[in-house]
């Protein structure tokens, strides 16, 4: 957290600065932006979406190249570039949720570290969980009727972006079953449209893209989503599925009550963490400061171009998009969970799944 602070400071040093370096093209021709993550999923067409919009935007207009590099559930691309990034802006990386969670756990495979990387860009997303219509569920009114049946999930692994999912499922009391090792959502998703898989999850992006023409066809019924916290930290529907209801609207039609103890306090808590800071672009922070500060301006000018409002909105979801500064505040304290929710999650993984942490 104390680095984050000083990536922090830099970045305003940085910025400050910005106007003066950026007609020299401090940022190498091309780019390679590494999506820890396989082709198709929530993090790989939020990045598609964002490479050639950042390429307008730096000077010099460099090509972005994507470079997926899947495994381990985000964490084998994502030690790879700790490993290999060059420190001279030519190298990028995009992380999700998957990528935060293993590392705010102590997972032993986790070789990255956060404080050595400069976030340029964070986007909040949401998310929604939808069932095969064969269960006998006709809307998400229904959902009550979940409970009696074994729901088969595709997952990338119990630490991964479907945590907080299988919190909030566990808690409703439904009966999950479900199946790692799947390489992205995007191969969940894939799992699902085969009928190998009765539940999945996606993101509000790959929601979007790749499964809001099932639910069109009738192949899908959404169930309920994350929604989104607001200012005063409660949970409300999502603006880009308002028409869909929280897990929190879910928990009240199954139980009559709003959901509530430890277990919904670490549903929270990593609720947070993966969807605040969903999709973060990352930069080594050894980067000299005019790189950073190339990055951070183009960022800024980007996210407030109303052309890439327009577009955004529409591929990824109405959400604010936080830059640099912003980011570099709030990621530490994000990142931190108390020993008692490390405790409650361990033993929770462990009885539910038999993984240790």
């Amino acid at each position: 957290m104390k680095k984050l602070k000083h990536i922090a400071m830099g970045v305003v040093t940085a910025l400050s600065i910005s106007t003066a370096v950026a007609a020299d093209n401090v940022v190498p021709d091309t780019v390679d932006f590494t999506i820890p993550f396989g082709v198709g999923g929530g993090t790989d067409v939020w990045a598609r979406f964002m490479a050639p919009n950042l390429s307008n935007f730096i000077e010099g207009n460099p090509t972005v190249v994507i470079k997926n590099q899947p495994g381990g559930g985000s964490i084998t691309g994502a030690n790879l570039f700790y490993k290999r990034a060059e420190s001279d802006g030519s190298d990028i990386i995009g992380t999700s949720a998957s990528t935060l969670f293993p590392y705010m756990l102590g997972d032993k495979r986790v070789r990255f570290n956060l404080d050595d990387w400069s976030p340029i860009l964070a986007s909040p997303t949401g998310g929604v969980i939808y069932v095969q219509p064969d269960l006998g569920i006709s809307d998400s009114s229904d959902v009550k009727k979940l409970m009696d049946q074994q729901l088969k999930f595709a997952s990338q692994g119990p630490t991964q972006l479907e945590l907080p999912v299988l919190i909030a499922l566990d808690l409703m009391g439904a009966d999950i079953k479900p199946v790692f090792g799947m390489k992205s959502r995007g191969a969940g998703r894939l799992a699902f449209e085969r009928g190998e898989a009765t539940i999945d999850f996606q993101t509000s992006s790959a929601y979007k893209n790749s499964v809001q023409g099932l639910v069109d066809d009738g192949k899908a019924i959404p169930v309920f989503s994350v929604g989104v916290m607001n200012k005063e930290g409660k949970i409300v529907r999502d603006p880009a599925f308002p028409d869909i209801p929280t897990f929190e609207e879910a928990y009240q039609t199954v139980h009559g009550k709003q959901p509530s103890g430890m277990q919904y306090d670490v549903y929270r808590k990593f609720l947070a963490a993966g969807f605040a800071f969903q999709k973060v672009i990352f930069v080594p922070s050894d980067v000299p400061g005019e790189v950073l500060a190339e990055y951070n301006k183009a960022v800024r000018e980007m996210i407030a171009d109303p052309k890439f409002q327009e577009e955004a909105a529409e591929q990824v979801g109405p959400y604010e998009n936080a830059v640099g500064v912003d980011i570099a505040m709030y990621l530490g304290d994000a990142v931190k969970i108390s020993p008692e929710m490390y405790k409650w999650i361990k033993d929770w993984l462990k009885s539910e799944f038999n993984y240790s942490l």
